[in-house]
């Protein structure tokens, strides 16, 4: 079945990775900005990443057949630095209308703090005045629920942000309500420990249903599987979901949300 992974960093990833994907269906990926391990000193070290994002990686990509798309933003865990965060937001606009970029992403909370709330806010902001697609994350475990909520009241005072244009990624079984009940797009990322394995995204979709909602990998340097939206289909097919269905997660739905961006350019493949 084809399929396309909404949410997975590739500059963190091999070749060999791009062309396991592509032989179990993968057709296009989409690469948020993120933390590269460790704290970046400049914004030119933003710079040389977000050039990397839309000019190395789509090539990259195109070797084993996927489309390639990005977003741009400086990540919650940098954003305590918030004279480096506000050099970057400044520098975003230059590149944002470079081909295959999606909108601003991803952005949000890590561990709830004033200034990455600042920067999440400034990020929207710019976002609202662009009128960008927006990609969220969520905090990891016994930070996401209150981050989450932090997170729908910032959206919800900021009068641009229209919720069909945002997607709330990582949602798990107690906060998947907030984004959905919001009018928001979610994302389930499909972690070997953490987040959701691919039978609990199962649970979420027989409880949640099928609208509004995507499953990803979210593969990066760490503990991850870039291969973990395969799992999910086989999890699904094990419980009798029907294949229409199970594209609309994971190809439809993509199609749909990424399609609100001018530079989504992306031939729809057949059926498969």
């Amino acid at each position: 079945m084809n399929y396309i992974d909404p949410h997975i960093h590739m500059v963190s990833r091999t070749t060999d990775d791009y062309e396991r994907m592509a032989r179990m269906g993968c057709v296009a990926v989409s690469e948020p900005a993120f933390w590269a391990g460790f704290d970046r000193g400049s914004v030119d070290g933003f710079r040389d990443y977000f050039r990397q994002l839309t000019e190395f990686e789509p090539k990259r990509a195109g070797w084993s057949g996927l489309a390639h798309f990005t977003w741009l933003c400086i990540n919650a865990k940098e954003a305590e630095n918030v004279e480096l965060s506000r050099e970057v937001i400044k520098m975003i606009p230059e590149y944002i209308d470079r081909t295959g970029v999606l909108g601003i992403g991803e952005i949000g909370l890590n561990k709830n703090t004033r200034n990455e709330a600042t920067i999440f806010a400034e990020h929207l902001e710019l976002g609202g005045k662009l009128d960008e697609l927006i990609l969220i994350h969520t905090p990891h475990l016994q930070d996401k629920y209150k981050g989450t909520r932090m997170i729908i009241d910032m959206l919800r005072e900021n009068s641009q942000i229209d919720p069909g244009r945002v997607c709330v990624d990582h949602v798990e079984e107690h906060t998947v309500g907030l984004a959905k009940e919001g009018g928001y797009w979610c994302g389930m990322t499909l972690y070997p420990t953490t987040k959701c394995t691919p039978a609990r995204a199962a649970d979420i979709i027989e409880r949640w249903g099928d609208d509004r909602i995507m499953v990803n990998s979210a593969g990066d340097w760490g503990p991850s599987n870039p291969l973990a939206v395969p799992d999910f289909i086989h999890e699904m097919r094990m419980r009798g979901h029907s294949e229409a269905k199970i594209r609309k997660i994971v190809y439809e739905n993509p199609l749909e949300f990424f399609g609100q961006c001018k530079r989504f350019n992306f031939a729809a493949a057949e059926k498969n």
